[in-house]
């Protein structure tokens, strides 16, 4: 009985690691995912677009968007130091080695709320591979 009672006890810890484990790793994933929507959103607040673009943008999207477009599109923005982003959603995933990174929110500037939505993707290094910034 007294090795039926320890096998029992053993799975049921080994169990409760591998949870905390889980839970331990996707919350780095988002907080991660979270920290790279802050410093790209703050460079672009603060006026460094283009190094935003040099910087967190995918070569794909890169292809899709060039340089002046992209630094064209955010100054109509007007955005300013008011600017804070607000994330509603932060979707992290693994598909066979590519990291994604799905966020969705507002940015909350003085006077106005633009609506955001930020994919990063990548299998070491995350980029943006999709960006959506309206007012």
């Amino acid at each position: 009985m007294w090795i039926v009672l320890s096998i029992v006890a053993g799975v049921i810890v080994l169990a409760v690691v591998g949870v905390l484990l889980l839970v331990n790793l996707v919350g780095n994933a988002t907080s991660k995912a979270r920290s790279l929507a802050d410093e790209f959103t703050n460079l672009v607040v603060s006026g460094q677009t283009e190094q935003a673009y040099d910087n967190y943008l995918s070569q794909p999207l890169k292809d899709e968007l060039d340089k002046e477009s992209f630094v064209d599109g955010i100054a109509s923005l007007e955005l300013d130091s008011s600017c804070k982003p607000n994330y509603n959603s932060v979707n992290v995933n693994n598909n066979n080695g590519n990291n994604k990174a799905d966020l969705s929110g507002t940015l909350q500037c003085d006077g106005k709320t633009i609506d955001l939505h930020y994919v990063f993707e990548g299998s070491n290094d995350l980029k943006m591979s999709s960006i959506r910034l309206r007012p």
